[in-house]
């Protein structure tokens, strides 16, 4: 079986704090997760990554990469990462705090907040600590006026290991976009957003992935939110060979919410696995997830979703929903919902479907004048759409459905 941490490497840096939490995730990466292991059983990585994958092609200087010129199609404050490294000419952005993941580290303003998960439980998180290095850290204390861009361009072959800190404050109001956009190239992409709410915050995280079809895309949002905080998670994905898109959430203290929507449409033979974890920690807390998917050729469609109810978490609200359309006779769909409720007092429901094109609703078009291709992109964009009908932001909301 591949070995990746003889695949990947790391520059050395001497800061006792960083070198620590690579050891630990050098001690709780036990290789990659094969077909026994339950979270990934539908989702076989070790046997779609390949050492292409992982040789790194010769390093592309800030100076002479100009991926930074290029500009989302709205205004943001926009942070470019070329092949997995941030650029460091950071936006002035008023209450707004923005450093490397190394400075931050070495000046001590993360500790509290750094790997905060059991690396044991995400083995491709617990790589990810091993090779500590790229990523930054950002603190919003005021509303910013505009959304953040989080920008990855990959233009080589090579393992990408990023980690992201995001710490939202009391009361603050935000928006992050995330884009990954990517050539031919084989790559391995393995992002990992740690990610805190503090009292009466709001955070908007939205995410569009168009990677390579010769990669691999690995993402871990893992999300805490305290008393009033709200985290609403909009996801777009129609790329890589194989994805995973994973979150986890700690509803820690009453009234926290979360809505966690996203929506695939993939084809020949790519696999996205959608995968959640909320875990409702404190009573009066609220969870809402729709996730839609359209499969076609011999794709391959993964939802895993799991809602976690402690026993002191009552008058909790926690609903979970899938929907797929199966567009050939090859295509393929896995669905594992899940609740865990250890408390008396709660409203709670999860549900999947799956089916062709509505067939009355295709010949309406039709009649219409419309050719049948055309008018199955249409029911296919109006049934991948419904995950983001709340979306507020306008042009983010016409940027993700494109």
């Amino acid at each position: 079986m591949l070995d990746l941490l003889k695949h990947i490497s790391t520059p050395d840096i001497s800061i006792p704090a960083l070198m620590s939490l690579r050891l630990k995730g050098k001690n709780s990466y036990c290789g990659l997760p094969t077909q026994k292991t339950e979270a990934y059983k539908y989702t076989p990585f070790y046997a779609v990554l390949s050492p292409d994958m992982f040789q790194s092609a010769s390093e592309v200087s800030h100076d002479s990469c100009h991926c930074h010129e290029q500009s989302l199609p709205f205004q943001s404050f926009e942070l470019h990462y070329c092949n997995g490294c941030p650029h460091l000419h950071f936006p002035f952005i008023e209450g707004v705090e923005i450093s490397s993941l190394v400075d931050a580290v070495a000046e001590h303003e993360i500790q509290r907040y750094i790997n905060k998960f059991d690396c044991q439980q995400f083995p491709f998180a617990a790589l990810n600590t091993a090779c500590l290095y790229h990523g930054l850290f950002i603190r919003i204390s005021k509303t910013p006026d505009k959304p953040i861009s989080l920008i990855y361009h990959n233009k080589h072959s090579g393992a990408k290991n990023v980690r992201n800190i995001i710490v939202i404050e009391n009361g603050v109001h935000a928006e992050i976009i995330e884009t990954h956009e990517g050539n031919r190239q084989a790559y391995f992409s393995n992002i990992v957003n740690e990610i805190f709410i503090a009292k009466n915050a709001v955070l908007k995280h939205y995410k569009r992935q168009n990677e390579s079809i010769n990669s691999a895309h690995i993402a871990l949002s893992n999300v805490q939110i305290k008393a009033g905080g709200q985290y609403e998670s909009y996801t777009y994905q129609k790329g890589a060979r194989i994805a995973r898109n994973e979150t986890h959430i700690l509803l820690k203290e009453e009234n926290a919410g979360a809505v966690v929507n996203s929506a695939y449409h993939i084809n020949g033979t790519t696999l996205i696995d959608t995968t959640t974890d909320i875990e409702h920690l404190a009573c009066l807390t609220q969870s809402n997830q729709l996730v839609r998917g359209a499969i076609d050729g011999h794709a391959h469609g993964v939802f895993q979703g799991k809602i976690h109810i402690e026993p002191n978490a009552q008058k909790t609200q926690g609903y979970q929903l899938h929907n797929a359309l199966l567009l050939s006779d090859d295509a393929h769909i896995d669905v594992k919902p899940e609740l865990e409720i250890f408390a008396d007092d709660v409203k709670c429901s999860h549900g999947a479907t799956s089916g062709d094109i509505n067939e009355e609703e295709l010949f309406y078009l039709k009649s219409r004048g419309i050719d049948e291709l055309t008018a199955r992109q249409i029911l296919i964009s109006a049934f991948l759409n419904t995950a983001f009908e709340n979306i507020t932001n306008p042009d983010i909301k016409e940027f993700l459905t494109l």
